[in-house]
């Protein structure tokens, strides 16, 4: 059984400590905390030290805890900080803020208490006096710039002028905080950091090993700065790449992935690195045949076999080559893809569902050539194959859950070497039709935008478009018109597709509820002093603007034809029967 030294000890108790040397290792994530945290624990310390507001409310005995500390006993004897360096750092950064404005205080408690901070930031020698050149803490954060600065700042106090590092910010708001209370509190200024140094309380757990320390780590957050996945998958990485020695090289290859995916990934929880183990989970489930329709949690996928795939040397070059992959997506990068492709993709960007990215993650990956491109005409066929099945599928089979079985069983094909087809999940065309016709489309609904947007792409004239530029659902008959004079007998129509076009999100706001000879002028450019200025993008508009007028009759008959055309590109992808 793994022995763990626990021991709970004040502030002072563990910082002041000769034995205390604590070093934040190369492969921690750097420093984050934002002046919203730094605010709740000035707030959490005042309120403990000064209850009330009452200076004398305060009880001896009471002790707040601040969280737990996991560490291990390096090579070098130092305590290698796996969780809570978020928390060590800010209160270093508080107690450095205290002892400078203590500078020219000779009170006996002030001197005192000034004394006691030093012994916390800096080493001292055999009679207790303080070595202002060596620090209780080092950082060897490799992706964190700012960490000489960090250690410059503990050691002289001192701010690197222009300096907008996380470090210097919350240091600079905890010295405007200690002024505050400086000015309310003046007779009572030293009770504060004797408090806070005295009677909050931390849980330093000492593994023997940093697999038991790691084991821990996977379990605890920091304070408001939850684990994720990746950082967990990083250690793990990194003990391995140290096993070959090929630790500085592993270090470099992290940085670059997260510069990458931070680029690249926007994901609604969870980090731009997390988004990416995800899909190549799917890459690496295709790879065992697993077809099973339940998908597990992304630490639970990675943790099985001792994090069998995290001690592979070609997971790295795996996740390296998928990071650029998306990257490449993400930037349109034309020298990597042709116009052609490069429109899939964008209509795809706007799928109803992120099953796409998977399925194309696994055919990447399987894929790519030795340049790590891929093959045009067959990259081509399959995101067609995909558009079509997908946002079919979305009318026909609603909820993405339904969706995983069918795009599963393609991810083992593509691992067998068979062509996606979706043989075995085809729509029968009355049924399919039918589906289509009575489907609600409201803008609410992803699939809208989806079909919106492909059809926009199905005009030969229409330019690629930029993905960093927001486009809405233009309702071209509009809504509020209905509400207004009732011109639709079917008010229904207002939400079927033959109503709704794809539209700068821009001008889509200066369209609103005009009626429709005035929208043309404003899809135009027209009302933006000089004809063609600020002009749609969208090809359709064109068509659109030469239409004398949109009434009812309009909506149904531009309804049918893009649900026509919708359907022969099922038929092209032989999807139907």
């Amino acid at each position: 059984m793994s022995k763990l030294n626990v021991d709970q000890k004040t502030i002072n108790e563990l910082f002041s400590d000769k034995k205390s040397d604590f070093l934040i290792p190369d492969y921690q994530r750097p420093y984050a905390w934002d002046e919203e945290q730094c605010q709740t624990l000035w707030d959490d310390l005042f309120l403990f030290s000064f209850p009330d507001n009452n200076f004398e409310a305060f009880d001896e005995n009471e002790e707040y805890f601040l969280g737990a500390i996991v560490a291990f006993k390096n090579e070098n004897g130092k305590s290698e900080i796996i969780d809570g360096q978020q928390r060590l750092t800010t209160l270093l950064l508080i107690l450095r803020a205290f002892y400078d404005k203590f500078e020219n205080m000779k009170d006996k408690n002030s001197m005192l208490t000034r004394e006691r901070i030093e012994k916390c930031i800096w080493k001292t020698d055999t009679f207790g006096t303080a070595d202002k050149n060596t620090l209780k803490i080092d950082s060897e954060v490799a992706t964190d710039n700012d960490k000489e600065e960090f250690l410059e700042l503990l050691r002289t106090g001192k701010i690197k002028p222009g300096s907008k590092s996380q470090y210097v910010r919350n240091y600079q708001f905890f010295q405007e905080r200690i002024n505050e209370f400086l000015q309310n509190y003046p007779g009572y200024f030293p009770y504060l950091p004797a408090r806070i140094l005295g009677n909050c309380i931390l849980l330093p757990i000492e593994a023997e090993s940093q697999d038991t320390a790691l084991r821990i780590f996977s379990t605890l957050n920091d304070r408001g700065l939850p684990l994720s996945d990746a950082d967990i998958f990083k250690a793990q990485f990194y003990k391995y790449y140290t096993g070959l020695n090929e630790k500085e090289k592993f270090i470099s290859q992290w940085k670059e992935l997260e510069e990458i995916t931070g680029k690249t990934f926007k994901p609604i929880t969870g980090t731009p690195m997390d988004e990416l183990f995800s899909r190549y989970m799917y890459f690496l489930r295709a790879k065992e045949r697993i077809k099973l329709s339940t998908t597990e949690g992304l630490r639970k996928f990675y943790e099985r076999d001792k994090y069998k795939y995290l001690k592979q040397t070609e997971t790295i070059n795996d996740l390296k080559s998928l990071a650029q992959f998306w990257g490449s997506i993400a930037q349109q990068d034309k020298s990597q893809f042709s116009e052609d492709i490069l429109k899939r993709l964008f209509v795809l960007n706007y799928a109803p569902n992120g099953m796409w990215q998977n399925i194309t993650s696994v055919y990447f990956l399987l894929n790519k050539r030795a340049d790590e491109t891929l093959a045009d005409a067959e990259f081509k066929k399959f995101l067609d194959q995909i558009t079509a099945f997908i946002y079919a599928y979305a009318v026909t089979n609603p909820g993405v859950n339904a969706l995983r079985t069918p795009v599963y069983d393609e991810m083992v094909n593509i691992v067998n070497g068979k062509t996606v087809t979706f043989s075995k999940y085809g729509f029968t065309k009355s049924h399919a039709r039918s589906a289509f016709e009575n489907f609600l489309f409201p803008n609410q609904r992803p699939i809208t935008r989806s079909m919106i947007t492909w059809y926009a792409f199905t005009f030969e004239n229409q330019q690629l478009l930029d993905l960093n530029e927001g486009f809405q659902i233009e309702h071209i008959y509009p809504k509020k018109r209905q509400e207004m004079e009732k011109g639709l007998k079917n008010e229904g129509n207002l939400d079927v597709l033959g109503n709704k076009i794809l539209l700068e999100t821009r001008i889509n706001i200066r369209a609103s509820d005009y009626r429709f000879d005035d929208k043309k002028k404003i899809y135009s450019g027209e009302l933006r002093r000089g004809k063609n200025k600020d002009a749609s993008k969208i090809a359709e508009i064109n068509d659109l603007i030469a239409t004398p007028q949109f009434e009812e009759a309009q909506i149904i008959e531009r309804n049918k034809a893009i649900i026509d055309r919708f359907f022969d590109f099922l038929l092209k992808e032989n999807l139907l029967s």
